[in-house]
Order: C-alpha cells, then sequence, then structure tokens
C-alpha cells in the first residue's frame, strides 16, 4: 500500500509541476493582486481536482470509453473556454503598451479568483485525459475502498500544498515588482499561452 501511494504522490506531483493553465493563474493572481487572491482562486483549482478525483474514483475511464462523444464535447468546450481567456489576456496586454498604464490586470474582478480558479481546472480537457487514464491505472478493481479514499485525500492535499506554495513564491515583493514592470508582456505571453493550449487541444481532440 505504501508503494502505491508513494507512486501516485509522484505521479501527481510531476502532473501539477508541468505547466498548464492552473499554473499560470495562479502565479499571475498572486504576482498581481496578492497571497489572498492567490489562495482563493488556489481553493477553487483543488475543489475542482477533487471533483476530477472523484469522478476518476468512480470509474472515469469506462465513462469516457463508452461516450466517445462526451470527450469530444469537454475537449472543445474546455479549449474554447481557454481560448477567450488567451483573448481577454491579450487585449489587456495590447491595452496596456498602448496607455503606458501597467496597472490593469486582465483577472476576475476581487473576490471572484475562487470560481475562476474552479473554471479554469474543470475546463481544462488535459484534466480529463490525466484522470481518465494515468490516474485511472492506479485505482483499478484490486484496490480497496479504504485505499481508495486514502489515494483520494492525497491528491487533494497534494494539489492544495503545490499550489499553494506557488502562490507564496510569486506574491514575494520581488516577484511583484519584477510583475509589474513587465505586466504588460506577461499579459501578452500569457495570452498566447492560454490560447495555444486551447487551440491545441481542439485541434488534437
Amino acid at each position: 500500500m505504501l508503494m502505491l501511494f508513494l507512486t501516485v504522490a509522484m505521479v501527481h506531483l510531476i502532473a501539477l509541476m508541468s505547466p498548464g493553465p492552473d499554473f499560470f493563474f495562479v502565479s499571475q493572481t498572486a504576482a498581481s493582486r496578492s497571497r489572498k487572491e492567490a489562495m482563493m482562486g488556489v481553493i477553487g483549482i483543488t475543489l475542482g481536482v477533487l471533483v476530477w478525483a472523484a469522478v476518476a474514483l468512480m470509474g472515469l475511464h469506462l465513462i469516457l470509453q463508452k461516450m466517445a462523444w462526451l470527450h469530444q464535447i469537454i475537449t472543445v468546450g474546455g479549449g474554447l473556454y481557454l481560448c477567450w481567456m488567451g483573448w481577454q489576456l491579450l487585449k489587456s496586454a495590447r491595452a496596456k503598451k498602448q496607455s503606458g498604464d501597467d496597472t490593469t490586470v486582465a483577472l476576475p474582478a476581487r473576490g471572484r479568483t475562487f470560481m475562476r480558479g474552479l473554471l479554469t481546472n474543470l475546463s481544462n480537457p488535459k484534466a480529463v485525459i490525466y484522470f481518465g487514464s494515468v490516474f485511472s491505472m492506479f485505482v483499478g478493481d484490486s484496490v480497496s475502498g479504504g485505499e481508495r479514499l486514502g489515494i483520494f485525500l492525497l491528491i487533494v492535499v497534494e494539489t492544495l500544498a503545490w499550489f499553494s506554495l506557488v502562490a507564496l513564491v510569486f506574491a514575494l515583493p520581488k516577484m511583484r515588482r519584477g510583475y509589474q514592470r513587465l505586466a504588460k508582456w506577461i499579459d501578452g505571453v500569457a495570452g498566447v499561452v492560454f490560447a495555444g493550449f486551447g487551440i491545441a487541444l481542439i485541434m488534437n481532440r
């Protein structure tokens, strides 16, 4: 059982450390707003992972095998949402370049980062692929109910811990000052990344 937990923990940590929409959202929020705002986004992302982990433990891979059309809808819908977020960031970067004002940030209104974090995670089709294939390999029929609960808690705690660390690092004064100097460029790069994720997901569905 210990080896199972260690394996799942390592695989999930690698998945978390891979740059993606969740990472860019948390890091940008922490650098441009505050650690508190970023933590609200972290909680939203963690809730999204909680949902995916719960569905995976109930047999997500079987659902996707029998309902391929559902996977297609999730992929296209998530890709379009990421493209929309990328477009918003690119518009913000362009507006800052024209006005020379770096104070406006293309992020949700204060107090709404929880919902944006949740939607960013739930709309990421890569989460479907990860939890529906890689993650599901470790929760076969031979895994007991107690082990499944332990894996579920491990995934949730690990996600919360990792993104809390990201929020902490990017909220440091030096990181915040760096963001303020390069805000329009960071927004532009983040916009391209989000749009790139969305387009790639739609094209490769």
